[in-house]
């Protein structure tokens, strides 16, 4: 049956070329009605852009994990789709945990099978509920338009969320008119994440009190975000060369003290993010632009795994204490 849900995806493949004739692609599948959403489409698409397919699943070994595998194994013989899967080893029970191992994951069967694409049933509801989760939080604009329609893992494996413009509520009336088996995980459910907090409390409120199409709003949000983001990253990238010496961890200050206050933020979390501190905080960047006028010899408190940062000449000078 093709549906309009068929009819968009094909239209968004052919104007944004996330996917292209003949990609090999790891249909990441959970067993929710995304992921399941959105196996079906790439299996009826197939034959327009001849895809190489497989179902690539992660089990956690979780309590609430019982059944899911051997579900998702079941469908994939059922629609003659490779199956591939990954089972996790003592796997800390929090989301960032789980989301950093099923990627690698999905990584390591995609470069095992040469494949060249990941896909996953992202949704724009979950672009939505990714911005209100890093709002919430602190994050900036990078943060705020943290899920992509498309990025690169490796130098050969791309991940791409095609169901960005489609929501939740769509890819469940798809597998309801389509009586597609789905997977209910219980950890959805589960309150104690965050995540769920938003979807199941935050946002339904936001729409009854707010605006019922709050969703698409703070999608589209993300997406007028991400291409700032991306243009101001590339403008980080080219100053950095000017202004930073990765190779001796410090910046110009003489340099970077012209520059507008947003590049100036870009630039050193920059400088923070090569030696290792993966995710800089607001206080540790506003730190370290407090030294560019400062005195010589001034210096931060401890930034991350005793660094700091202090003034010599015109240099801001990261160093071990």
């Amino acid at each position: 049956m093709w549906t309009i849900l068929h009819a968009r995806l094909h239209t968004t493949l052919k104007q944004t070329q996330l996917l292209a004739q003949g990609d090999k692609i790891l249909i990441a599948v959970s067993g929710g009605q995304d992921s399941i959403c959105l196996l079906k489409l790439l299996i009826d698409l197939q034959p327009k852009w001849n895809f190489k397919i497989a179902v690539g699943h992660c089990d956690h070994q979780w309590k609430t994990d019982l059944g899911i595998a051997e579900f998702v194994q079941e469908i994939s013989d059922r629609w003659y789709v490779p199956f591939h899967l990954k089972i996790a080893t003592n796997l800390t029970e929090t989301e960032a945990a789980a989301r950093e191992w099923r990627y690698q994951a999905l990584q390591e069967i995609a470069q095992e099978q040469d494949f060249n694409i990941i896909t996953t049933g992202h949704t724009q509801s979950d672009r939505a509920e990714t911005l209100l989760y890093n709002l919430i939080r602190g994050s900036g604009v990078t943060g705020l338009s943290a899920l992509k329609w498309k990025r690169n893992l490796s130098p050969t494996v791309s991940l791409v969320r095609p169901l960005f413009n489609v929501s939740r509520a769509e890819t469940k009336e798809f597998c309801q008119r389509l009586k597609l088996p789905v997977w209910d995980d219980q950890a959805n459910h589960n309150l104690k994440y965050a995540r769920n907090r938003i979807r199941t409390e935050v946002l339904p409120y936001l729409k009854t009190h707010f605006n019922p199409q709050v969703e698409t709003a703070f999608a589209q949000t993300a997406e007028i975000l991400q291409a700032e983001s991306d243009f101001l990253d590339t403008l980080t990238q080219n100053l950095a060369q000017e202004i930073i010496d990765f190779e001796q961890k410090k910046l110009n200050r003489i340099k970077i003290k012209s520059i507008p206050l947003a590049l100036k933020r870009r630039i050193i979390k920059l400088l923070l993010e090569n030696i290792s501190l993966k995710s800089p905080n607001f206080a540790q960047i506003e730190a370290i632009i407090d030294l560019i006028d400062a005195p010589q010899k001034s210096a931060t408190s401890s930034l991350s795994g005793n660094t700091i940062a202090q003034v010599e000449g015109d240099w801001i000078i990261l160093k071990k204490l």
